[in-house]
């Protein structure tokens, strides 16, 4: 990859590394190189061997890690299995053609095998989401790690904070600004169908009764819905299309290029287009020679939704298989109770003294090499 666009990139998301290190300093960069060194090494390496068969999976993960955060937060309530009392977010009507469970199992026992109990649920998807993009062509992103895994999930909750394909531009802004994410933010991440598929029947509507007037959406090129006639009946509930029009497979700017020639699948891509800044930046990236303004765009944003509702320290779990929340943990037997302490408070203060000035001496070496 052109080293310009991994500079561009570092560049564009220093000042919220920075931010990430004043106020949100629980997700970390490298939360796992004591505790499990090999953890995201691990990741990348099946990441790897599952794309090379299955490059369709880039686009699925990186959809699964869109669903997690924006239902309940960046901590793995869309991989939990329901139960009898309950159906959780994995078995809602708009999440029923969500793939990649299967990939975030087999992640997660081989970090099992490696370091038991460490390494979270939510956080394998959020690098192998990463991974997918770099494996596609697209940035490699360094992400802050160390969320933990939720204890819960209702699919009543998807409708309530996922906007349907069909959304409008105004609602697709409302909607992103609910977690503080601008129009930018949302041009940027729709930026993502550059790569995946989408069913039939997310966008058939606009091919045989857009808005219920029986006719095509005007908005879709005529031999572009040809072809997605050609592929999809009235009532096909399995058939799979490429969001991206030009090229499927690589994290690029067709996405932006096919939007511009009327050939934006869903409803919410073609709304890109009715907005004055969203479409400002289709057509800036759609006649761009190079990706680097995207990429680095990119990187912010998907570091930025990673971050949203995260647990951290005491809060969540580390699941032992992602599917399930962690059976309770026995009650432990009583004990003794222990003799009073020592006096030793001028001990303490020294103590706390030397731990303090080492903790200056870690956060002025921090700021100086990362």
């Amino acid at each position: 990859m052109d080293s310009k666009i991994i500079i561009a990139a570092f560049l564009s998301f220093v000042p919220v590394l920075l931010l990430l290190g004043a106020t949100e300093a629980h997700v970390e960069y490298g939360a796992y190189n004591i505790s499990c060194p090999n953890a995201e090494a691990i990741v990348f390496q099946e990441m790897t061997q599952i794309l090379a068969t299955s490059p369709d999976l880039a686009g699925s993960l990186l959809r699964l890690h869109y669903v997690d955060c924006f239902v309940r937060g960046c901590e793995a309530s869309i991989l939990l299995n329901s139960t009898a009392g309950n159906t959780a977010e994995k078995d809602a009507d708009m999440n029923k053609d969500v793939r990649g469970y299967d990939v975030i199992d087999r992640i997660k026992t081989k970090l099992e095998e490696a370091c038991p109990g460490i390494v979270s649920c939510a956080d394998i998807i959020a690098l192998a989401a990463r991974d997918s993009i770099r494996l596609s062509n697209g940035p490699n992103i360094p992400i802050g790690t160390g969320r933990r895994d939720g204890n819960g999930s209702s699919a009543a909750d998807v409708p309530l904070n996922l906007p349907s394909a069909n959304a409008s531009i105004a609602q697709l802004i409302s909607f992103f600004a609910k977690y503080n994410l601008t129009a930018k933010d949302l041009v940027v991440l729709s930026g993502a169908h550059t790569i995946g598929k989408a069913h039939c029947y997310s966008f058939s509507d606009r091919l045989y009764n857009y808005n219920g007037s029986g006719n095509s959406d005007p908005r879709l090129d005529a031999s572009y819905k040809t072809l997605l006639s050609q592929e999809c009946g009235p009532n096909d509930m399995t058939s799979l299309v490429p969001l991206d029009a030009n090229n499927a497979t690589a994290f690029d700017l067709g996405y932006y290029s096919g939007l511009t020639q009327m050939k934006g699948l869903l409803t919410s891509d073609a709304a890109l287009l009715d907005d004055a800044s969203t479409n400002s930046y289709v057509l800036r990236q759609a006649n761009s020679t190079s990706p680097n303004e995207f990429f680095a765009d990119f990187a912010t944003s998907f570091m930025i939704m990673g971050k949203i509702g995260a647990l951290t320290h005491s809060k969540g779990e580390i699941r032992r298989q992602c599917s399930a929340i962690n059976p309770p943990s026995p009650s432990p037997s009583p004990s003794p109770s222990p003799p009073p302490p020592p006096n030793n408070s001028a001990e303490k203060k020294n103590a706390f003294s030397s731990f303090f000035s080492v903790g200056v001496v870690l956060s002025y070496l921090l700021l100086q090499y990362y």
